[in-house]
């Protein structure tokens, strides 16, 4: 993972596990549009974020705590699992980031 400074890398890092997390939801096809239209949703949420905050400095935490949850998301081995965590992902990082989700 690239070295985080700011609100924006922060979520390019995030985003990069998300989309594998999505990629890796796929998997259900009786789910497929359900899957593409709930992270085209949380992707537009992220770059709102990143548009709006991008360039401010990331507090304290939030390179180990970008860290975690790509982790996290990436121990996931069930592809019904990874659709639950379509919606968990954004929420947690927006709240580390101190955003509303």
């Amino acid at each position: 993972m690239d070295p985080i400074t700011t609100i924006g890398e922060a979520i390019v890092a995030a985003r990069r596990a998300y989309d594998e997390l999505a990629g890796y939801a796929e998997d259900v096809e009786d789910e497929w549009s359900y899957i593409n239209d709930l992270a085209a949703a949380w992707t537009e949420r992220m770059d709102a974020v990143a548009d709006a905050r991008g360039a401010e400095s990331a507090a304290a935490g939030i390179p180990e705590a970008v860290a975690a949850l790509a982790a996290e998301a990436a121990a996931i081995d069930d592809a019904h699992r990874a659709i639950d965590w379509l919606s968990t992902f954004p929420q947690v990082l927006l709240v580390a980031l101190g955003e509303q989700p």
